[in-house]
């Protein structure tokens, strides 16, 4: 079911069907992910509530002034006290944080290496670093494909541990290179990490739609949609609250 918030943001949950994983869809979607678990982490990793890796569209179709509203919007959500407050109500009372920017085949560039957010005073910094961040990643077409291939490469290098670990992708886009995102978006589902979608629709109308079809994905994983760029704030600020909060917010 999808709601509409001021006819400029939508919300869509999904709960995970039940696959049945072709063995060899597996195989190929495994032998993309080369690089496993580095040693040495194990149990010495502190435990966080979530690990959450906030990805940037930087492909063609997004614009200096486009990429300047994704970059303010997730600084003003890190300043907002319910997103601080929402960090504070886990278990642990705080959740580990990366960002990185995308765009093309293996044009992932992490801009925040991961680190903790445990209160106001670290979600300032990180806030602080999204809003004087440049744009590093090169413009190139759409590989929503290789961002998840990158997120859970990405995730298991990571120096935090959880039980709850989050691909967050936003795009204005389809996926147009690099193979059909839906192998390793079932790879993700059985290795239990969730991706989220934040469809912008300025260029596809029914952009959400095909995130929930082919990209979203594990855990609780829903679809976030605005209109456009101006409504990104918003959108993300409710997005990182219920990834933050997990399964069972209303």
């Amino acid at each position: 079911m999808q709601t509409r918030d001021a006819g400029r943001i939508g919300v869509v949950r999904r709960s995970m069907p039940f696959r049945r994983f072709c063995a060899a869809i597996v195989l190929v979607a495994a032998g993309m992910l080369s690089a496993s678990s580095p040693q040495g982490y194990g149990q010495a990793r502190p435990p966080v509530d979530l690990l959450l890796i906030l990805s940037i569209d930087c492909s063609y179709s997004v614009d200096a002034r486009e990429f300047a509203l994704q970059a303010q919007g997730l600084a003003r959500a890190f300043r907002d006290p319910d997103v601080i407050a929402a960090i504070g109500r886990g278990a642990y009372g705080r959740i580990a944080v990366s960002v990185v920017q995308w765009s093309d085949q293996g044009q992932e560039a992490v801009v925040v290496p991961w680190m903790e957010v445990s209160g106001a005073a670290a979600a300032l910094v990180l806030s602080q670093k999204l809003a004087t961040m440049a744009r590093v990643s090169a413009i190139g077409a759409t590989s929503i494909t290789s961002m998840i291939r990158f997120g859970l490469r990405y995730l298991a290098q990571a120096p935090f541990r959880s039980a709850r670990q989050v691909i967050d992708i936003a795009t204005d886009g389809r996926n147009n290179i690099g193979g059909y995102p839906m192998p390793l978006r079932d790879l993700a589902i059985s290795r239990g990490v969730t991706i989220n979608g934040l469809a912008i629709l300025n260029e596809v109308p029914t952009l959400d739609k095909y995130f929930e079809l082919y990209v979203a994905g594990g855990p609780a994983n829903f679809v976030i949609s605005a209109n456009n760029y101006d409504a990104f704030a918003e959108a993300i600020k409710r997005k990182l609250i219920m990834e933050i909060t997990g399964a069972g917010l209303s």
